[in-house]
């Protein structure tokens, strides 16, 4: 067995190197210790959830009924109605096309994203829907490991042992089971911390995904735009145009009417009165229900927040090492997500395990994972307020582990067999 030295914080400070093998024995000591300790968290705490997704999916193709209810039925739908020329905005439409598909719910499902994101659905015309859930649920699984090894080569760790805690992520195997879209927005943020230096006009252009779901990201929109402003980052500028441009150009060579129904649909949706497991809906509900502005006033705070945090650190800013703190507090303020949503919150996730020296950092994180996996499984709808102590949850654990023992700016060496 050899071993890879790599950046230390020893080498860093310039330490001098008398018994340098020592030293490296000792760093391969404790690094082997975590991994073996990490090893086994992950493996205790997302072994059972992968099982149950690899099961799910092997069932999914030759069970109907299991297609009809999951997430995934309103974006075979609205493939429907974009390839007949229908209105994609339109409930009552794509309630009679789901229920045509099995659907056995009250109110129907019905896609609640920006028209620019309306192509995404099309392939799904191509057939029914019992044959396009599986590849549809095997390409956000894919989409997930690309998002998680582009966070781990973004933050600068090798160790492949990482991997597994994004891998694992309850939330995240929830959107692989309902077929949920939150896996693209982190594919986006993935994107853009690992290519914002080096090419930065695609890092612009991984920020359409980031659109996809943007309610969930406010604080976090607010600072990368101060941020472009303060660096005059015109290559991400122009990469995030051009993605938004084009997929613009593609939804009206799709469907003209679509921006034209997206904003009746907005006028006249429910979504900010109806309740999600989130803070803002929360304060909206516990003051005044009717009274729907009050849903974003967590958002209004996250942002100023946020302005201010990132304006004290404008000149030393790293979005791989404090971009992940900025969407977990987006995800606190939004003002109504649900627990799939937090998949987002993976690139913290992984940055706060790999910095930290300390055991108990993994050990709370996968106690946390059972928690989740447990509430999922059990029989509590997902509007449930039960969830609303998930976000806080994240938040607390990351800033839990960025002060648990001492930190590292650099991954350790990383061992070789």
């Amino acid at each position: 067995m050899s071993h890879r030295p790599i950046h230390s914080d020893d080498a860093e400070a310039g330490t001098p190197s008398a018994a340098p093998a020592a030293i490296d024995r000792k760093a391969i000591r404790r690094v082997k210790r975590h991994h073996d300790f990490s090893t086994l968290l992950i493996a205790v705490a997302g072994v059972p959830a992968v099982i149950l997704t690899v099961l799910f999916l092997s069932i999914l193709p030759f069970n109907p009924q299991i297609v009809a209810r999951r997430d995934f039925i309103v974006y075979w739908a609205t493939a429907q109605q974009l390839v007949h020329h229908g209105n994609p905005y339109d409930a009552s439409a794509i309630n009679e096309i789901e229920k045509n598909a099995g659907f056995q719910g009250g109110a129907s499902y019905y896609m609640r994203n920006t028209p620019w994101t309306l192509p995404l659905a099309l392939p799904l015309s191509c057939a029914g829907p019992s044959a396009t859930a599986l590849p549809w649920s095997l390409a956000m699984l894919g989409l997930l490991v690309i998002s998680v090894r582009s966070v781990r080569t973004a933050i600068g760790c090798s160790a492949s042992w990482l991997d597994w805690f994004g891998y694992c992520f309850p939330p995240a195997l929830d959107c692989v089971i309902l077929g949920q879209t939150s896996i693209l927005p982190l594919l986006g943020f993935a994107l853009f911390i690992r290519l914002h230096r080096s090419r930065p006009f695609a890092a612009g252009a991984a920020l359409w995904l980031c659109s996809i779901k943007p309610h969930l990201l406010l604080p976090f929109a607010v600072v990368l735009l101060v941020w472009i402003a303060v660096t005059r980052s015109v290559r991400i500028l122009a990469g995030a145009a051009t993605a938004f441009a084009a997929g613009a150009l593609v939804t009206t060579w799709i469907d003209p009417s679509a921006w034209s129904q997206y904003i009746h649909y907005m006028r006249t949706s429910v979504i900010t009165r109806e309740f999600t497991p989130c803070l803002g809906n929360l304060l909206r509900d516990s003051i005044r229900p009717s009274a729907e502005w009050l849903a974003f006033v967590p958002a209004v705070v996250g942002s100023v927040w946020a302005l201010v945090w990132f304006w004290r650190r404008r000149h030393a800013w790293r979005w791989d090492e404090q971009g992940g703190l900025l969407v977990l507090v987006s995800l606190l303020a939004a003002p109504f997500g649900w627990i799939f949503d937090h998949t987002l919150a993976i690139p913290a996730i992984l940055f706060a395990v790999s910095r930290s020296r300390s055991q108990a950092v993994p050990a709370v994180l996968a106690l946390l994972y059972l928690l989740v996996e447990i509430q999922l499984v059990s029989p509590l709808g997902l509007h449930s307020a039960v969830y609303l102590w998930i976000a806080p949850a994240w938040l607390a654990w990351y800033l839990c582990a960025r002060t648990a023992g001492n930190t590292r700016r650099f991954a350790e060496p990383v061992l070789e067999t």
